[in-house]
């Protein structure tokens, strides 16, 4: 199992749909972890905005691998270290 900032932030988000700030902004997070925990999905939309952010993480692969979907991994990583709950 990995230990980077990420994956452990990323454990740190709640499952299920929750309202998160980035940036300044507020985003509905749905966050899924399936395959007793071989994939942590997420897929987040900016409330009033157009900005989404989403990704499949799979922790147990290669120590951890990112596929974001149609986006930059850069944008997925900097959303999970930077997003907090409210």
């Amino acid at each position: 199992m990995n230990h980077t900032e990420f994956y452990t932030k990323l454990l740190a988000l709640p499952n299920g749909a929750n309202d998160i700030r980035y940036l300044g902004k507020r985003y509905l997070l749905r966050k899924e972890t399936l395959l007793d925990g071989k994939l942590l999905k997420i897929y987040a939309e900016e409330l009033g905005g157009n900005d989404i952010v989403s990704g499949n993480y799979y922790p147990t692969m290669k120590g951890g691998m990112l596929k974001p979907c149609e986006m930059s991994d850069q944008k997925v990583i900097d959303f999970v270290l930077h997003a907090s709950a409210i």
